[in-house]
């Protein structure tokens, strides 16, 4: 009989979705060695990947006293980030349109997909930092917080990260 009270901080999906998000993490942290081409390659496997993993997390129910503090520093980020933009740095920077519900307009504006990438390595890695302390309150209030923030900031930044990502590969003809 399976258990109906399965703890969600070792659930089969959440630990699914740890080894996922700590794979995107490492290949973020050690930027030597790749060359744009593969860079582009593997983001365009896992990101997908995330997303379906995220989707699969249970829901949490907290109060919130152990949310945990970030682990990532701005110096953390900036390296992240700066080892991202020495690959593409040529197909970095991006135009988006946005669409503003309140003036019913679209709006231009500059992004980055090397930024995309460390905020989405910033909210991962907090994360994956505190299942390697495994205190399981922080762990979580982590789980409820990944889910939050996924909603709210992260999950579009992934998305629009992805389209850029399709853009450089299959559209300005990048080998692969």
């Amino acid at each position: 009989m399976a258990n109906t009270m399965e703890n969600p901080v070792y659930a089969h999906d959440t630990l699914e979705f740890v080894t996922v998000a700590a794979e995107f993490c490492a290949l973020l942290e050690k930027n030597d060695g790749h060359t744009e081409e593969e860079l582009v390659g593997t983001l365009l496997k896992l990101l997908p990947l995330l997303y379906m993993k995220v989707q699969l997390l249970p829901e949490v129910d907290t109060d919130g006293a152990f949310v945990p503090s970030d682990q990532v520093t701005e110096d953390d980020y900036n390296f992240v980030r700066d080892g991202a933009y020495s690959l593409l740095h040529e197909h970095d920077e991006y135009e988006m349109l946005v669409w503003d519900e309140n003036m019913q307009t679209e709006e231009s504006h500059w992004c980055s997909v090397s930024e995309g990438l460390a905020d989405i390595y910033q909210a991962l890695r907090n994360f994956v930092a505190v299942y390697q302390q495994r205190l399981e309150p922080c762990m979580l209030d982590a789980l409820w917080q990944l889910r939050d923030n996924f909603e709210l900031y992260w999950g579009q930044t992934l998305l629009d990260t992805l389209r850029q990502l399709h853009r450089i590969r299959y559209s300005l003809n990048i080998e692969h």
